[in-house]
C-alpha cells in the first residue's frame, strides 16, 4: 500500500497535536529503569519522522531507526543532532527485519503493529524482535484497540482544518479490517495542493496479540492504557505492551 508518500512533510504538524511524545519517552524510559535495562543498543521500529527515536536515541550509546518510507526517514535524520550519537536509520520492512545486532530496547509505536494486516507477516515481525532482542530485553509496542477501530473509527468520517492543511478521512470497517481514505488540501502560497492516502488496519483483540507473543517466544509482563500508568479497560482506546523474552 502506498502511503505517507506525498505529505511527509507535513506529518510532523498532524501528529504532534495528539500525540506528546515526550510523555511517552518519559514513561518507556521509567519501565526501562524498574527493569535495571542496560542502555547499549536501541531500536525504533517503524520510526516514521522519528518524534519517538529523537526523544530516546540520546539515552542510549547506538541507536538505530527503520521504516519503509524514505520520506519519513529523511525527515527524521533531518532532526538528530549531529555527533556520534546520532542514530542510524534504514529503509527496511521490519516483517524482515535483517540487522545484525542485539537490541536492549526495541519500540514500535502509533499502532504501526496495526498496519501489519498479514496475521503471518505480524507472526514474523515478533520472531524477528525475538532474535534481535537480548535475553534481559524489552520490547515496548502499542496498538489501536479493537474498541477504538470498531466503535470509534469504525465506518465514520472526520474533517480536519487548520488552514494550512484540510483533510477528509473517510473509514470502512469489515471483517477487523478497517479501509481508511484521505483527501488533503495542503496550502503551497495562496494555492491548495490535492493529493490522496489510502490507509489500513487490522483491529486486533488483546488475547490475540498475548498469545501470539508467546508463541513466538516472548512473553507480556505488563499493559498498560495508552503510556500511562493506567490499567486497561474496555473502552481503552490505545493499548500499550511491554514484553521480554521467555
Amino acid at each position: 500500500m502506498e502511503c505517507y508518500k506525498e505529505f511527509a512533510y507535513i506529518y510532523d504538524e498532524l501528529i504532534n497535536s495528539d500525540i506528546d511524545y515526550k510523555a511517552w519517552g518519559k514513561f518507556i524510559i521509567d519501565i526501562c529503569d524498574n527493569y535495571n535495562l542496560s542502555k547499549e543498543y536501541y531500536l525504533d521500529l517503524a520510526c516514521g519522522t522519528g518524534n519517538l527515536t529523537q526523544v530516546m536515541y540520546k539515552l542510549f550509546k547506538h541507536s538505530f531507526g527503520v521504516d519503509m518510507s524514505v520520506d519519513m526517514l529523511t525527515e527524521a535524520d533531518s532532526k538528530m543532532s549531529t555527533g556520534v550519537l546520532k542514530p542510524q536509520f534504514i529503509c527496511q520492512d521490519i516483517c524482515k527485519l535483517n540487522i545484525n545486532k542485539q537490541f536492549d530496547l526495541i519500540t514500535c509505536g502509533l499502532d504501526s503493529v496495526n498496519y501489519i494486516t498479514d496475521e503471518k507477516q505480524l507472526k514474523s515481525l515478533f520472531l524477528k524482535v525475538k532474535d534481535n532482542l537480548t535475553q534481559d530485553g524489552l520490547f515496548i509496542f502499542d496498538i489501536n484497540s479493537y474498541f477504538k477501530l470498531k466503535e470509534i473509527i469504525g465506518s465514520n468520517i472526520f474533517t480536519f482544518d487548520n488552514d494550512d492543511v484540510v483533510y477528509i478521512w473517510d473509514n470502512s470497517f469489515e471483517d477487523d479490517i478497517v479501509d481508511m481514505y484521505l483527501t488533503f488540501f495542503i496550502k503551497r502560497g495562496n494555492v491548495y495542493h490535492k493529493t490522496y492516502e489510502q490507509h489500513q488496519e487490522r483491529a486486533y483483540k488483546t488475547e490475540y496479540i498475548l498469545n501470539l507473543l508467546k508463541e513466538c517466544g516472548l512473553i507480556c509482563v505488563q499493559t498498560f492504557d495508552n503510556y500511562e500508568n493506567k490499567k486497561i479497560s474496555k473502552d481503552t482506546l490505545r493499548i500499550t505492551f511491554v514484553v521480554k523474552n521467555i
